[in-house]
């Protein structure tokens, strides 16, 4: 049976930041992974960089609903998602979500699994074929869209997930190692992709490759030990290495160099 949709469900909400987190603290676990983060971030394409164990899927997981904070306010598409019972349909419709793992069905068809998860979201019954159609095509997987999951390369699989992610055109889009598997061009066009939803979309994307993180994103935050450490443009990024900074660009250095502040920072 099909729930309808309340009221308040209804009721459309007003926001200027996807995303608002003040004294957020998450656990992984027994672990607290996220320990304090303060976080506002609203249409673009923002980078998420962090040394490993700094807390960044965490956060993903969190920021799509999967995780529970563990205390501090957190608001997604206006929305606050930390109370005691919070309906959280609302936010999960808006949201697009690719973790660095994710679970798929191999007998399905991309087509198959697009729309699957399409109806999941709560998407109208006959806006689900072409929705799924466009996603896919956006991902470039139009010529493999009845191609079963399971015989897909490692690079045509990620380009699926990204398409279950954007087919409710979401107005949150979270993309935790999206290019994972994908090959040189493959990583153009998706960069590419991400410009154009971040015309109108709030999208966070969780990376090592801080060379994507310049080519695509408006925004940088860098995250150690589960705090935001600095926020900033990629330009602002640059200036922050200096020439003895390890880093093959402007922009690793200045990552270095943060990262290495923090570490400094954390130990005192």
């Amino acid at each position: 049976m099909v729930r309808s949709l309340s009221e308040t469900e209804l009721k459309p909400v007003t926001w200027e930041y996807a995303v608002q987190a003040k004294g957020l603290r998450v656990k992984a676990g027994r672990h607290l992974a996220v320990t304090g983060l303060d976080l506002s971030i609203g249409v673009g394409v923002h980078g998420l960089l962090g040394p490993n164990g700094a807390g960044k899927t965490t956060l993903m997981r969190a920021l799509a609903t999967v995780l529970s904070p563990e205390s501090g306010t957190l608001e997604l598409l206006g929305r606050p998602v930390q109370e005691r019972g919070a309906d959280l349909r609302g936010v999960r419709r808006g949201t697009g979500y690719l973790p660095q793992e994710f679970g798929y069905y191999p007998k399905f068809t991309v087509r198959e699994f697009v729309e699957y998860v399409a109806w999941l979201k709560e998407m109208p019954a006959l806006a689900v074929p072409v929705a799924a159609e466009r996603a896919i095509a956006r991902v470039g997987l139009a010529d493999r869209a009845d191609r079963k999951l399971k015989e897909l390369s490692g690079g045509m699989l990620r380009r699926a997930g990204v398409a279950q992610a954007i087919v409710n055109t979401p107005d949150l889009l979270l993309l935790d190692e999206p290019t994972v598997g994908l090959d040189p061009e493959q990583r153009l066009a998706f960069r590419e992709l991400l410009r154009d939803l971040g015309a109108d979309t709030c999208v966070l994307v969780s990376t090592h490759l801080v060379e994507d993180v310049v080519a695509s994103c408006t925004d940088v935050v860098v995250v150690h030990t589960g705090r935001v450490v600095w926020q900033g443009t990629p330009g602002q990024l640059a200036e922050r290495g200096g020439t003895g900074d390890p880093g093959d660009s402007a922009a690793e250095r200045g990552y270095s160099a943060l990262v290495r502040q923090a570490r400094r920072e954390a130990g005192a």
